[in-house]
């Protein structure tokens, strides 16, 4: 027996988009989810990267680093400088991708870095490491994360919920 997934899917090949996923992960994945965004977006934010030849240096070909740059701006990640058009800079929206690099980056650490990590995350005021750790919000205690488990939320489709087919505890029939 298949248990149903609760932002729907199922069995279905993710293609270039993900419309039928009722999941901002999936959608943030129409964003991000292409092998060179996050490195792009990971060189603004920690290395100073800002312009066309500071990307090229990811081993990235000219034309689709073009085009990786312009749907992140559309997206609204970056922003090219007004001074000058072949410069950018992160946004507030690219700004929040930090924790999801650094975790990234921590799972790689832990999982695909066999002689230790090759860089570190540091806290400018005190020298400290940097760590992604998922918290409560209601008590504040760091999650075992094995003790997550997933609800429907408020942007969670009606016709969906009323089907019965996409809770977490549901099996799917076919």
């Amino acid at each position: 027996m298949t248990q149903v997934l609760p932002w729907g899917g199922g069995a279905v090949m993710l293609g270039r988009t993900y419309d039928t996923q009722v999941c901002s992960a999936a959608r943030a994945l129409e964003v991000v989810g292409e092998r060179w965004s996050l490195l792009i977006v990971r060189d603004v934010l920690f290395a100073g990267a800002s312009r066309f030849a500071d990307f090229q240096r990811l081993g990235i070909a000219t034309n689709i680093l073009a085009k990786r740059l312009d749907s992140l701006v559309d997206a609204g990640v970056l922003e090219r400088r007004s001074s000058d058009r072949s410069s950018y800079a992160v946004t507030q929206k690219g700004l929040d991708l930090a924790p999801v690099i650094i975790a990234l980056t921590q799972w790689g650490d832990r999982w695909a870095a066999p002689d230790g990590p090759p860089i570190l995350y540091r806290h400018t005021g005190c020298d400290g490491t940097v760590a992604d750790q998922t918290t409560c919000q209601t008590c504040g205690q760091i999650t075992d994360l094995t003790q997550i488990h997933v609800i429907h939320g408020p942007g969670f489709p009606e016709t969906l919920k009323a089907s019965g087919k996409s809770r977490p505890d549901t099996a799917d029939p076919r």
